[in-house]
């Protein structure tokens, strides 16, 4: 047992240096994205709605095709790959590169791997899930993907990836403010309460 976790933080630790040697040009950038993600200051959550909605509007205007859009979105990011590298010690001073900027920025990579590595587990216990149980497998995918269809009918495409990709950018956020656990909380407490009830009325 010993040895499986002194392999897996060993394995943990050569992909999280792989990670940091690959994106050590973005370092600069993934700190500062990673300080307005976190809300360190009070107008990072409103900027980031303003940015976001800024981008669908324009977006909604220009009204692209499918293959424009996805063009476009490749081109920016083949763009932002050879840029951002050059730019950033520029803009940002890699001589101010601190050893708390560092740490953070291999706190970052190593979160990065934990929630790949996250991915990849729920993907494998999906097909271990069709191996052992085809049937409970088939109905679970049938009535997510129904699900997603009806939602996705009933709500606008861009509407709906506007919500999407806004809930996401804030969550870092509301996990770092505990604003989710303050919530799910509360909703813990409604439902034991109703459960409670029940079970007097029950008595």
């Amino acid at each position: 047992m010993a040895e499986g976790d002194n392999r897996s933080t060993n394995m943990l630790a050569a992909e999280t240096a792989n990670l940091e040697e690959q994106l050590q040009g973005w370092g600069e950038v993934m700190l500062m994205a990673d300080k307005v993600l976190r809300w360190e200051r009070a107008w990072f959550p409103p900027a980031i709605m303003g940015v976001v909605s800024l981008v669908f509007l324009t977006i909604y205007y220009l009204d692209p095709s499918v293959l424009s859009g996805v063009s476009c979105f490749v081109m920016f990011l083949c763009l932002a790959d050879y840029l951002v590298p050059i730019l950033a010690p520029r803009i940002f001073g890699s001589n101010k590169w601190t050893t708390e900027q560092q740490q953070r920025f291999h706190e970052i990579c190593s979160n990065l791997v934990k929630t790949r590595r996250r991915a990849v587990g729920w993907w494998k216990r999906l097909f271990t899930l069709k191996e052992e149980k085809p049937k409970m497998y088939f109905m679970t995918m049938i009535v997510s993907l129904a699900a997603v269809a009806w939602v996705g009918q009933q709500v606008h495409n861009l509407l709906l990836t506007y919500l999407i990709v806004t809930f996401f950018l804030l969550l870092p956020g509301l996990n770092q403010h505990g604003i989710i656990s303050k919530y799910i909380g509360m909703a813990k407490r409604e439902i034991n309460k109703l459960l409670k009830q029940k079970e007097k009325k029950n008595e």
